[in-house]
């Protein structure tokens, strides 16, 4: 199996949720998500011109005011062109930051799983979820 160009996984390495506080009056909720690291990585499942990386990365959910936090560690794991790889690793030693192609692909990776986690996590110690949900709205009757 040869894998194409892109995100493959993403692992979580640290998941802490927690309720400090009583829930009354409005509560305003911060969501951010950060690369920490990219690093190139082993994958044996490339082609012999791509190269393996991982993006270290922290998401939080912060709940105002002071009432709650979730955070979540892991990793993206992507598989990329061997130049596009390299040159994304040395321009994140260099400034902290790489090509936007490949971060659009991995903060988006990142913020699908970790919205959907961190809704349930949420659920559990019993804070508002994190991201706006789908409502029904009626119809207003016509006269």
């Amino acid at each position: 199996m040869v894998i194409i160009m892109g995100v493959i996984g993403i692992d979580f390495n640290k998941i802490q949720v927690e309720r400090t506080g009583n829930l009354k009056g409005e509560i305003k909720i911060n969501n951010n998500v950060s690369v920490k690291s990219i690093d190139k990585i082993d994958v044996p499942m490339k082609k012999s011109d791509q190269e393996g990386l991982s993006f270290g990365f922290e998401f939080t959910s912060t709940y105002e005011p002071k009432v709650g936090k979730v955070t979540i560690n892991g990793s993206v794991i992507a598989v990329e062109d061997k130049k596009i790889a390299e040159q994304a690793v040395k321009d994140w030693k260099k400034d902290k930051k790489t090509e936007s192609d490949i971060m659009t692909k991995v903060m988006n990776s990142i913020l699908e799983k970790c919205h959907i986690e961190s809704l349930i996590l949420s659920r559990e110690v019993k804070l508002p979820p994190p991201i706006p949900l789908p409502k029904v709205k009626a119809k207003e009757k016509q006269e």
